[in-house]
């Protein structure tokens, strides 16, 4: 029997290119094996335990005679190597079109709207690293309080403002106006409030990001649950990730190892159903900033406190640790890779040491999950329960 799921997404760790990462421009890509071969090795005994090392393709991290987990890997099957992409894929709903990208900035038919909405101009309207246009456009920012809008190679609109100049409420709303210009064509998966403080020349982006996100496209893993009376936590930003759709309670954290905090502290409630975790840390701080350094720290931080994640389940709780795409800080660039991500499950309801191989699309694990609930079938995804449950638990 499960009564629980604490389902944990390290943000961007990849373990290799996937078979069509050169359709995205990201072939050799593999930003867990270049982390660790970039600082020399990382120690990730714990992880390492469960059978990190015994995925196909992971090279930098040995394999274990006994894993104590079932591992794997998963490929993405849907269109795109981004955030909400792989989240969605992971409960159910493929993307069969991309969301839309603005490698030159936003049009006219964007900006003009969204200006007269906030009743002012904007600076930047570029691809950009949000600490590169702040430092850059931060001081005409102080003086004019004209919001910084700037994208990435993601399809995302951020406004940046100082919050001496614009209070969160106001950027927050400047956000809900974008969102409800960015439909239809221009269906930006995500605007992003990036609130920052300080004076030129060590601006910081504070903890009060929020993401506004598009509703998953279809019934997820995540309403299923929620209709059927589970608890649904999401921690981290997993409520701006899928917008809030199928959560029952959000709570968001400053950094890695506060999410894993308030993963364990809700792990000693009584509750039942998910405890759904995104450390975003990997991606936002290490992966995008080309700091290999910094990834292979906030690894060695997060296997750290694997044990006690391990610690506080209870005999009918599983364990998932995955990850919803790639982005190698020793690639070129500081995009999103295409790459495989790794399956790792674990509990007493479990079976031990069973190889799961490559799994066509990050939907089975969602499937599996749902199949441990008794949910019936998601839009996408075929479960491998049977080959992993313990039928002497159960």
């Amino acid at each position: 029997m499960v009564n629980r799921v604490i389902w944990i997404v390290l943000d961007s760790v990849g373990i290799g290119a996937s078979p069509d990462a050169e359709e995205y421009g990201d072939s050799g890509a593999d930003t867990l094996d270049h982390v660790a071969d970039h600082v020399g090795g990382l120690k990730l005994p714990n992880m390492k335990d469960l059978g990190l090392g015994n995925i196909e393709g992971v090279d930098e991290v040995s394999s274990v005679k006994e894993p104590r987990a079932c591992y794997g890997r998963s490929a993405e099957s849907s269109v795109g190597k981004g955030t909400m992409v792989g989240h969605w894929e992971m409960v159910g709903i493929h993307k069969d079109e991309p969301f839309s990208t603005y490698p030159d900035g936003f049009p006219d038919e964007v900006i003009e709207p969204f200006e007269e909405a906030v009743g002012k101009e904007v600076l930047g309207n570029r691809p950009e690293s949000g600490t590169v246009i702040i430092e850059e456009l931060g001081p005409e920012h102080e003086e004019t309080g004209k919001p910084i809008v700037y994208t990435s190679a993601d399809s995302v609109f951020q406004i940046a403002a100082h919050k001496d100049v614009v209070s969160l409420k106001d950027l927050y709303a400047m956000c809900e106006k974008a969102r409800e210009i960015l439909q239809g064509e221009h269906d930006v998966g995500r605007v992003i409030a990036r609130p920052f403080v300080g004076e030129h020349g060590s601006y910081t982006r504070t903890a009060e990001r929020k993401d506004f996100s598009i509703k998953p496209q279809g019934e997820t893993l995540l309403n299923r649950l929620e209709e059927e009376g589970y608890d649904v936590i999401g921690i981290g930003k997993i409520d701006d990730i899928y917008a809030g759709d199928g959560i029952t309670d959000a709570i968001h954290t400053e950094d890695n190892m506060d999410s894993v905090d308030n993963t364990i502290e809700q792990m000693k409630q009584d509750s039942s159903g998910l405890i759904m975790t995104n450390l975003v840390d990997f991606d936002m701080r290490w992966g995008h900033r080309n700091d290999p350094e910094g990834y292979a720290r906030a690894l060695e931080d997060f296997d750290e406190r694997v044990p006690e994640l391990l610690e506080v389940m209870g005999l009918e709780d599983v364990i998932v640790i995955t990850a919803d795409h790639g982005c190698d800080p020793t690639y070129q660039g500081t995009d999103h890779t295409r790459e495989y991500v790794p399956l790792l499950l674990y509990g007493a309801g479990l079976k031990r040491g069973v190889d799961l191989g490559t799994r066509s699309t990050f939907s089975d694990l969602g499937q599996t999950v749902a199949d441990m609930f008794d949910l019936g079938p998601l839009p996408n995804g075929s479960s491998f329960l049977t080959n992993i449950e313990n039928q002497d638990v159960r």
